[in-house]
């Protein structure tokens, strides 16, 4: 099996918002842009594995909130590497449709208010769409994995399969005390926003039941599956709300 060095890269601090490099055998994938003006800190992070922009051969777009996709246009420029990202949040991608957002907590009705998940970034339009179910291979790209639909947070979410059981899943899920690492990061929550608990339940479950043993998070995190399966339990036990 081919191994990938995952590394994290903290966009702000205690893993409150991270992106990722995936150091394949034959290639560098980046998952995720972070909030506006994220390069620099992606661009050190390359500079540690003693590399540069130019070595990202693929940018990954979990889905399009500000805080994953807030620096994928200027970092596109950067690397002159495409963007891959869903058909699903296509249009919020291109800033064409104003995102909706259903908090999950009291804490995320306060978050809104702060404005930080609606913060403009600058509009772009993917190079590569996952349309429908389908799924991509990241082998061209250097990385032995695949690019998944797995909606729930938003329309368009999607996650990485990795060979190695490792799984990228954006913001499928958080951890910690209010969002990221502040305390107890080995434990499940649900992120900030959620479009349908019980689909990113049922795609959860999807990831587990294929091997996914460890799953990497936009937010706090890496989780194990005995984690994961319990944030699954508990977000089967919710009602069945009308969206927001």
């Amino acid at each position: 099996m081919n191994q990938v060095k995952i590394i994290r890269i903290p966009i702000l601090p205690m893993s409150m918002v991270n992106a990722y490099l995936l150091l394949g055998p034959d290639g560098c994938v980046l998952v995720d842009a972070g909030i506006p003006g994220s390069e620099k800190k992606i661009g050190k992070a390359l500079a540690k594995e003693k590399l540069t922009f130019r070595d990202i051969k693929l940018i990954i777009i979990t889905h399009a909130h500000v805080d994953h996709a807030g620096s994928a246009a200027r970092l596109r420029e950067l690397t002159g590497a495409p963007i891959l990202a869903h058909e699903g949040d296509a249009k919020h991608y291109s800033r064409e449709e104003e995102m909706t957002f259903c908090p999950t907590s009291p804490f995320a009705r306060m978050f809104f208010k702060t404005g930080f998940i609606l913060q403009p970034y600058e509009g772009f339009t993917p190079d590569l769409l996952v349309t429908g179910e389908q799924g991509m291979n990241l082998q061209p790209f250097g990385v032995p994995g695949t690019v998944i639909h797995t909606p729930g947070h938003t329309l368009g979410s999607i996650s990485v399969e990795l060979e190695s059981k490792e799984a990228m899943v954006g913001d499928l899920l958080a951890s910690g005390i209010l969002l990221g690492g502040i305390m107890r990061r080995n434990h499940p929550i649900r992120p900030p926003f959620e479009d349908d608990p019980h689909r990113v339940a049922e795609e959860l479950l999807r990831l587990i039941s294929s091997g996914h043993q460890t799953f990497y998070l936009g937010h706090g995190g890496p989780l194990g599956v005995n984690e994961v399966r319990r944030h699954i339990d508990y977000l089967r036990s919710l009602p069945n709300l009308p969206k927001a």
